[in-house]
This record gives C-alpha cells, structure tokens and sequence, in this order.
C-alpha cells in the first residue's frame, strides 16, 4: 500500500485493483475513477476518510483510517451541535 496525500490516511494499491468500479460509485467526493487496468485516484485531497471505499472493495485494495477525517467531525458536528474548527484539516473547500 502506497499513501496516495499526506492530507489524510488514505492508502491504495493498484496492484490488487480489478477495475471494478465500486470505490469510484461509493465515493462521495469522487476520488478514485475508473482506469484502463485499474482505478485511478484522481482527487486525493477530497478524501473524507469516510471509509466507503475500503468497505467497498472486494481486493482490500483500499486502506483508509476512518474515524479521524473530514466525515467524523462533520457527524460529530451534526450529532452535537458542535463545530470541530474547520473540516479537512482547516481547508473546508476539500470537503465539497
């Protein structure tokens, strides 16, 4: 696994990586798309560290800590009321 930002814990792995669309579906912020051979990480920066995508394929091609990101402190913020200071580090304009 190779760590594709240092803006996030996102890690992929082409090699295990059969194309098959599905990180590329479940992504909310569309950074992985399909390839020629295998899926692509076009926006890395824009990783929420939801953890879709990890969930989702079927060659454990995808590693990401979720949990810790963009999407934890916006539930947290939802489920509180509290804002978390900024999602995505401070730079908010990543999570759209």
């Amino acid at each position: 696994m190779s760590v594709v930002s240092s803006a996030n814990t996102l890690k992929y792995n082409a090699e295990l990586c059969v194309n098959c669309g599905l990180c590329s579906a479940v992504c909310p912020h569309g950074v992985f798309a399909r390839g020629d051979e295998a899926a692509e990480v076009v926006r890395p920066e824009a990783c929420m560290e939801c953890g879709a995508c990890q969930r989702n394929c079927p060659t454990g091609a995808i590693a990401v800590e979720s949990g810790v990101g963009c999407a934890y402190a916006l539930m947290w913020g939802a489920l509180t009321g509290k804002s978390e200071g900024g999602c995505c580090g401070g730079d908010d304009a990543a999570c759209g």
